[in-house]
C-alpha cells in the first residue's frame, strides 16, 4: 500500500492500479515556491500516456456506470473518510507544494473533504423528474445518464480542493475520469489518486496524469473518446479548449477567473470593509479567481478608507507559518509577470500606495514572495484593471455614488464574484439585482462557494456551467427522457 505520508522523490502517473513513469521517460523538476529549491521530480507525460489512460478509462467506464449511484456514492464517501483520516498528511503535501501555511492547507483540505461528503450524499438523491403526458396511459420521466470519459484539468491555487470539485461529481455521475494535475501542484493530486484506489475505485476508472498543458493537457482535450472536458485556468487556454473540443461537439465546462469588484459605500462599516478587503485581496497570496482586485470606494469615505486599508495591509505578515497571513505565489514566472504589470501601471501614472516589489533575503531567501500591493490612480480601461494578475495586488477606484459604482463594477471582461458594503437594504438589494456576476455578496468578501452552492460566472469568467452544488452534476451527466406506455385493458 502506498502511504501518502511519505513524499515521493518522483511523482508518477497513476493508471489503474499501476504507478507509471511517462512513456517517454522524461520528468520535470517541481520547485518549492517558498525556497526556490527543487522539491521532487514529476512524470512529464505526453500523447502516448493520454492514449493509454483513455483506452483504460473507456474500457472500465461501463462497469462503473452499471453500479447503482448509491454504490458509487458509498465508494466516494470512502475516499472522503480516508482523506479525513490522512488529513494532516494531505495538508502537509499542499503546504509543501504551494508554500502556504499548514493552517491554511488544513482549511483547504477540510473543504475538499466536505465536497466529498456532499457529493457522496447526492448518491442517495440523484434526482431526476417525473411529470405528466398528454397521451393517455403514458408515464413520463427524466433521468440522468453518464457521458463516458471525463477529462479534468485543474489549476494550482487550491490544489486538493480543485481535485475534489471535479473528481467527486465526475465519478458519482458514472463517468471514468482522467485528471491532468497542475504541473505546480502534483503532490496533492497524486495523494488523492492513491486514496481513491484504496477506497475501492476500480482500475481504470480514475487516472492521474502529470505534465505540462501543451504536452499532456492538449492531447486529453483533443482525444475523440473524451466526452466532457472540465477546465479551471486562464481565459486564453479556455478559449482554445472550447474551440478544440467544440469541433467534435464534446461538452466543455470552463471556470476561467475574475477581476472582482468590492464596493465600499459612504454608509459602510469601514472597519468591517477593510477586514473583508484584506481577506479578499490577499488571502492565498491573491491566487484566487474570486480575489477582490477592484476596490470601488465612494468619494465621501475614500481617503479615510484608503488610509485604514494601507495601514492594515502594512501590518500583514508574509511567510509560511501559521501566524502569517499569506505565503509565496506559485512560481517564478507568475511572480515576474505580476510585478511587470505593476511596473507598467506605474509608468502609465498609477501610484503604488504600498508594496509592488518582491520580498527577498532573510526569511524569504529565494522564494517567490510578493509584498501586499495597493495601487490607485488607474483607469477603467488600463491593463491592470482589465487583466487578472492572480497575485496579492489590488487597485482602488474613486466614485461619486452608487450608480457610478455599479456601472464601474460591471465594466469588466469578467463577471465572477462581487461584493458591496452598505447598511442600506435598498442599495444592497438593488446591487444584487444589477450586478453582472455569478456570485453576489453583501457586507462580506468576494469569496467562492460552499460545497452545496453553485460557483461560476459570466463573460470571460466561464461558459455558463457551475461547479459545486447539485449543479455540478449537470456538468458530468446528460438527461434521458423516458416514456412508458401501458394498456389498462391487459391488466
Amino acid at each position: 500500500m502506498v502511504i501518502v505520508e511519505v513524499l515521493p522523490s518522483t511523482v508518477l502517473n497513476q493508471v489503474g492500479s499501476e504507478l507509471l513513469a511517462a512513456a517517454n521517460g522524461r520528468t520535470f523538476t517541481k520547485k518549492d515556491p517558498a525556497t526556490g529549491r527543487a522539491l521532487c521530480e514529476v512524470a512529464r507525460s505526453g500523447a502516448g500516456d493520454v492514449e493509454l489512460a483513455v483506452a483504460r478509462a473507456k474500457a472500465a467506464q461501463p462497469a462503473w456506470a452499471a453500479l447503482t449511484v448509491v454504490k458509487r456514492g458509498d465508494i466516494l464517501r470512502n475516499i472522503a473518510l480516508l482523506m479525513r483520516e490522512h488529513r494532516d498528511a494531505l495538508a502537509s503535501l499542499v503546504a509543501k507544494e504551494t508554500g502556504k501555511s499548514q493552517k491554511d492547507a488544513l482549511g483547504e483540505t477540510d473543504a475538499a473533504i466536505e465536497m466529498g461528503f456532499f457529493i457522496a450524499g447526492e448518491g442517495r438523491r440523484f434526482y431526476g423528474q417525473t411529470t405528466t403526458s398528454a397521451v393517455p396511459h403514458r408515464s413520463a420521466m427524466v433521468m440522468r445518464q453518464p457521458l463516458g470519459v471525463a477529462g479534468l484539468i485543474i489549476a494550482a491555487n487550491t490544489p486538493i480542493a480543485n481535485v475534489a470539485w471535479k473528481a467527486f461529481p465526475a465519478l458519482l455521475c458514472g463517468n471514468a475520469a482522467i485528471l491532468k494535475a497542475a504541473e505546480d501542484t502534483p503532490l496533492s493530486a497524486w495523494a488523492f489518486g492513491v486514496l481513491a484506489r484504496q477506497a475501492g475505485v476500480p482500475d481504470g476508472v480514475y487516472t492521474t496524469l502529470h505534465g505540462f498543458g501543451e504536452e499532456a493537457g492538449a492531447p486529453l482535450v483533443e482525444h475523440p473518446d473524451v466526452a466532457v472536458v472540465s477546465f479551471t485556468g486562464s481565459c486564453e487556454v479556455g478559449r482554445w479548449i472550447a474551440e478544440t473540443a467544440g469541433k467534435r461537439l464534446a461538452k466543455v465546462c470552463l471556470e476561467l477567473g475574475g477581476k472582482n469588484p468590492l464596493i465600499v459605500c459612504d454608509d459602510a462599516d469601514l472597519m468591517n470593509a477593510v477586514t473583508w478587503t484584506l481577506g479578499s485581496a490577499f488571502s492565498n497570496a491573491g491566487q484566487r479567481c474570486a480575489a477582490g482586485s477592484r476596490i470601488i470606494v465612494f468619494d465621501a469615505v475614500y481617503e479615510k478608507f484608503k488610509a485604514m486599508l494601507v495601514e492594515a495591509a502594512s501590518k500583514l505578515k508574509v511567510g509560511t507559518g501559521d501566524t502569517d497571513d499569506y505565503g509565496p505565489v506559485i512560481n517564478e514566472e507568475q511572480m515576474r509577470h505580476m510585478l511587470a504589470s505593476v511596473a507598467r501601471a506605474k509608468q502609465s501614472g498609477a501610484a503604488v500606495l504600498t508594496g509592488g516589489e518582491r520580498l527577498s533575503g532573510g526569511q524569504y531567501g529565494d522564494g517567490y514572495f510578493v509584498a501586499p500591493t495597493i495601487i490607485e490612480h488607474v483607469g477603467p480601461n488600463d491593463e491592470i484593471t482589465r487583466s487578472e494578475l492572480f497575485g496579492p495586488i489590488t487597485c482602488l477606484y474613486r466614485v461619486q455614488d452608487f450608480e457610478e459604482a455599479v456601472t464601474l463594477a460591471n465594466d469588466s471582461p469578467f463577471g465572477l464574484t462581487a461584493s458591496i458594503h452598505t447598511q442600506n437594504i435598498n442599495r444592497a438589494m438593488t446591487f444584487i439585482g444589477r450586478i453582472q456576476a455569478g456570485v453576489a455578496v453583501v457586507n462580506g468578501g468576494t469569496y467562492g462557494s460552499e460545497p452545496h452552492m453553485p460557483f461560476g460566472g459570466l463573460r470571460n469568467s466561464g461558459n455558463g456551467w457551475r461547479e459545486a452544488g447539485t449543479q455540478a452534476l449537470d456538468v458530468y451527466s446528460d438527461v434521458k427522457t423516458v416514456y412508458i406506455n401501458h394498456n389498462p385493458e391487459k391488466v
